[in-house]
């Protein structure tokens, strides 16, 4: 089969999906011409307005009202059964999905339930789950939760409001210290009023923006569950034993390292909810594990595991060639992404002293030649990227003019003159026929060395005025695809061009992990940074000061006054063409620091699975939804069954 390289999609009016774990990422914001449904009753607390409501949304949007049936992009009357069978590479030695240690397993967090839940087809909209409804002020100074008497988890014990507390606490003494720092400072109490009726009290000296979504996107744990065992169930600590839960799926078995198998709750309380019809239809989620890629797919060719969400061009372009792809039996698609593109990338760890000053990084990112990997590695599917909100409406381009530099202008001083005055900082361009990048381009990375102090010697290494070299390497993980392995080894090979006293170093994925957490790298290829169209506390995550030394979220270690200013004043915009000016000269700003070297990105999902799943006719622009609303055809899993080729 040959892949042919796509144009890139129109990003100009997508919006990136919230994230649905504890990332706190920049979401709950956005409005673009929606109208207001989602309030039900409106009362007066002294002069601030208290909305009651089915869910919840910065700017009071919901697109779905009170009594919506489902979401229009499922199939309601999609089918329940059959198995989806995952392949995962490397290795896990916990079934705790929140602890700062070890590799927890994946998908643990299917097992959990929240008060309230994004959606696939919306930014920063949010729906009850565990609670049925949401009453809030105007200024968000406080939020109450009316909760579901119905909710039990999974040993039929009540879900009370207590248990949102209990775990509300677990995660601020207990979790990512990023996490528990921020809403630690958010939160200033959190009471049960009653059984079911739970109350988060903010300071108000704070952004208001994240609040409500922050505390309703906790997962819920049963209280006397950590109760039972205070020392040996910690939230920060890995564990092979599960923590009870009220989600839709449950543990069945695990073998470590090998394979992971969660069953549906026949019982799960909440599978009448409008939120969840048409959802959750496999009776069990199996992730097989696999050493590397290469046995990964070879296992996936042979039937070991049915669905894959391919990310390795070179694969895509050429390995799906084989007997079952060409007869049908595995089936290949590719599915528009509307989400803007990660801004995946090198990542410099700014705590290094040889990246202190930013001509040495200029000077680095001049050596990757991007147009050369796009044809020869990833076979020309990828589309170069610049921006951290690449193709939308908030992507900076040019010199900022109107009211974006306005904007800037009245943060004073802490804005250098040069955003103001040149145009924002974009991607070089290299030859792809060549893999190392043009001689010119060399000549200014060469010269942007020597004017941070690094001078080029006969040897052909770069070294500063104590003679030492400009060591730099780059820490992958084992089970990573070969085309990024292969951008790894050019891009050294590049570096030593120009004086660089380059490496990367290849150590076990349990390793990788741990030497990520603790910052222990040069370069890391990383895809941890997020894009936004909203603004939140997910932000300062990502790209503040505050937690800059430790946040997981922030693997460069950003600490940067201009940034924090721009951040700031989004949380204080009025409305949503101020939050939009914002956001673009936060995009600005970022590449002005320069702190990613940006690698590229693909506008489709691929996915190729054995031809028994379906999926609804749409598919929403923010998740794939693979393992939400997607189905098995029945009869085509005991025709695939029937024929020999599944088990």
């Amino acid at each position: 089969m040959t892949i042919q390289a796509k144009r890139p999609q129109d990003r100009s009016a997508v919006r990136t999906r919230p994230a649905l774990d504890m990332r706190l990422m920049a979401t709950g914001t956005l409005a673009i011409g929606l109208a207001l449904w989602g309030v039900v009753a409106l009362a007066q607390d002294g002069d601030d307005k208290v909305t009651t409501s089915h869910g919840y949304s910065y700017f009071g949007n919901l697109d779905y009202p009170s009594d919506y049936a489902h979401f229009d992009f499922v199939n309601p009357d999609a089918p329940k059964g059959g198995k989806l069978v995952l392949g995962a590479t490397g290795t896990f030695d916990s079934l705790n999905p929140y602890s700062r240690k070890g590799r927890p397993g994946a998908l643990t967090t299917v097992q959990y339930d929240q008060l309230i839940e994004s959606t696939e087809d919306s930014v920063g909209q949010y729906y009850c789950i565990l609670c049925e409804s949401i009453e809030y002020p105007e200024s968000r100074d406080w939020v109450i939760f009316h909760m579901r008497e119905d909710a039990v988890f999974w040993d039929g014990s009540p879900v009370t409001a207590e248990d949102v507390v209990y775990s509300h606490k677990l995660f601020v003494t207990q979790g990512l210290p990023s996490y528990a720092q921020a809403v630690g400072r958010m939160v200033t109490s959190a009471e049960a009023l009653d059984t079911y009726t739970v109350k988060f009290t903010f300071d108000p000296e704070l952004t208001k923006r994240s609040r409500i979504e922050t505390v309703g996107s906790t997962p819920v744990f049963s209280k006397a569950w950590f109760e039972a065992d205070t020392e040996n169930r910690r939230l920060d600590e890995p564990r092979l034993e599960v923590a009870m839960g009220s989600g839709p799926y449950k543990l069945d078995s695990f073998d470590v390292n090998r394979r992971i198998v969660y069953k549906r709750n026949p019982d799960y309380w909440g599978k009448d909810l409008p939120y969840n019809t048409g959802r959750y239809n496999y009776d069990t989620i199996q992730i097989e594990y696999f050493a590397d890629q290469t046995a990964s797919f070879e296992a996936f060719k042979a039937g070991a595991y049915t669905f894959k969400v391919e990310s390795d061009p070179k694969q895509w372009a050429t390995a799906y060639d084989f007997p079952k792809a060409k007869q049908g039996i595995v089936k290949l698609e590719e599915i528009p992404d509307g989400s803007p593109p990660n801004p995946t990338g090198f990542v410099f760890n700014l705590a290094k002293p040889q990246f202190a000053d930013k001509r040495v990084r200029e000077a680095i990112a001049l050596a990757f030649n991007f147009e050369w990997s796009n044809e020869s590695l990833l076979h020309g599917l990828y589309t170069t990227r610049s921006s951290f909100v690449e193709g939308t409406h908030v992507e900076a381009k040019g010199k900022p003019a109107g009211a974006e530099l306005e904007f800037l202008k009245a943060l004073g001083d802490v804005v250098p003159e040069e955003v103001l005055t040149e145009d924002v900082w974009t991607m070089h361009v290299s030859d792809p026929s060549d893999s190392l990048p043009p001689r010119r381009t060399r000549r200014q990375a060469m010269a942007l060395l020597q004017e941070a102090g690094w001078t080029v010697g006969q040897d052909g290494l770069a070294r500063n005025d104590k003679g030492e070299t400009l060591k730099v390497n780059m820490l992958i993980p084992s089970n990573i695809e070969s085309s990024v392995e292969g951008m790894h080894d050019i891009f050294v090979q590049n570096l030593r061009q120009i004086g660089v006293d380059a490496s990367f170093e290849k150590v076990d994925p349990s390793q990788y992990t741990l030497r990520r957490r603790e910052r222990d790298y040069d370069i890391l290829y990383s895809t941890r940074y997020g894009s936004f169209l909203s603004t939140g506390g997910g932000l300062t995550q990502m790209y503040g000061s505050a937690e800059a030394e430790f946040s997981l979220f922030n693997p460069a270690g950003l600490a940067s006054p201009l940034v924090d200013a721009i951040i700031d004043a989004s949380f204080v915009a009025e409305s949503q063409d101020d939050t939009d000016v914002a956001l673009m000269a936060l995009d600005r700003a970022l590449r002005y620091e320069f702190f990613v070297i940006p690698t590229g990105y693909i506008a489709d999902s691929w996915v190729a699975y054995f031809d028994m799943y379906e999926h609804p006719e749409t598919i929403p622009p923010y998740d794939l939804g693979y393992l939400s609303f997607w189905w098995v055809n029945p009869e085509k899993a005991a025709a695939l069954k029937a024929e020999g080729h599944l088990d």
